[in-house]
């Protein structure tokens, strides 16, 4: 089959590679129909990886066909139109049976808890994709929902909602989104939706916050973003910060923009092990700060729900659509955020 495999920094290639294989009774294989591109893949792309493997394919997220199950397969059928969630989780420890698949008590490391960072679970940016525990690690898709608003769904629209459900957004709240990615467009959504005084959101992007701006952001445009939203505030802040970059200065940021007692949800991914978090200011404001990872299982439902009403549009950060063949030159696009990109989505049967 055809896959974007990693050779190094900056050296993402089409290639060819061995089909997968079912790797237990309880796996499946997708043919998938649509793969995208997320702004974490970018560390892998950089070389800032999270292993020292070569050669991989990459990629974790991806909607597609069921094209052969397992024996052991109870819920899932060939010709299935399926969603597979970034997140893997062994479906059978307690954590997993709740939807919490990032806790899982099975998986060691998590290496082993999303496709595409390493050989250890081969990634979804190919033709076919391997699922282990597939009848709770793929999700069937509802009709009348694309399988452009589905891929966006399998991580960017979960860990935004994930991040402003931990925010404890409540109506009448000031909200900053910082980043105006993909993940960081869905949360000002996301935030509408939990009936918020006003969303602020932060990018030095010009075309990212004129997208954020058309979903109804104010959004700040100074050398100075928590000078501006001070001024904006009364001097207060706001309430709550969901960061969506996952940069030192933008964790700081968050921290500095919110009130007293304000609340700041984390949701990009950060790798410093050393990263100086600021007790004494966090102590003094009463700071809530809360970071981790999306179990894409237990969000999805509400989703779903969301999108089918047609009250979320997902689909709504896509702004290029190229077939899988594109993927080394949609690497260079997304890292240069260059032509107004934002979602980047394959299509590998084109």
């Amino acid at each position: 089959m055809k896959a974007l495999t990693f050779h190094g920094p900056r050296d993402i290639r089409y290639s060819e590679v061995p089909d997968p294989r079912l790797s237990d009774d309880r796996s499946a294989i997708v043919r998938v129909t649509r793969a995208s591109i997320c702004g974490s893949d970018l560390h892998i792309y950089h070389g800032q990886g999270f292993s020292e493997d070569l050669g991989f394919c990459v990629g974790h997220e991806a909607v597609g066909v069921i094209a052969e199950v397992g024996t052991g397969v109870d819920r899932r059928r060939v010709g299935d139109r399926v969603l597979v969630p970034a997140s893997v989780g062994c479906t059978r420890c307690p954590e997993c049976d709740a939807g919490r698949t990032s806790l899982c008590r099975s998986r060691s490391g998590a290496l082993e808890k999303c496709y595409g960072l390493s050989a250890t679970l081969q990634g979804s940016q190919a033709e076919l994709v391997a699922v282990p525990d597939a009848d709770r690690n793929t999700v069937i898709i509802p009709d009348g929902i694309s399988d452009d608003a589905a891929v966006v769904m399998t991580d960017a629209a979960a860990t935004a909602w994930y991040g402003a459900r931990r925010a404890r957004i409540s109506p009448g709240d000031t909200v900053a989104v910082i980043g105006l990615g993909p993940i960081g467009q869905i949360a000002v959504q996301h935030a509408r939706l939990l009936g918020t005084a006003e969303v602020i959101g932060i990018d030095p992007v010009p075309a990212r916050r004129e997208m954020a701006a058309a979903q109804g952001a104010r959004v700040v445009d100074a050398e100075d973003p928590v000078a501006q939203v001070r001024e904006w505030t009364g001097g207060l802040g706001t309430h709550v910060a969901i960061e969506a970059v996952g940069a030192d200065a933008t964790i700081e940021m968050a921290q500095r923009i919110v009130r007293r007692a304000g609340r700041v949800s984390v949701v990009g991914v950060n790798q410093n092990k050393a990263y100086p978090f600021h007790m004494e200011r966090a102590q003094v404001k009463e700071l809530e700060f809360a970071i981790g990872l999306c179990s894409v299982q237990f969000e999805l439902p509400t989703l779903l729900e969301l999108t089918r009403t047609g009250r979320l549009d997902p689909a709504a950060v896509i702004t290029h659509r190229l077939p899988l063949s594109a993927g080394p030159a949609a690497y260079a696009l997304m890292d240069s955020r260059a032509e107004g990109v934002c979602k980047i989505v394959l299509d590998p049967t084109r």
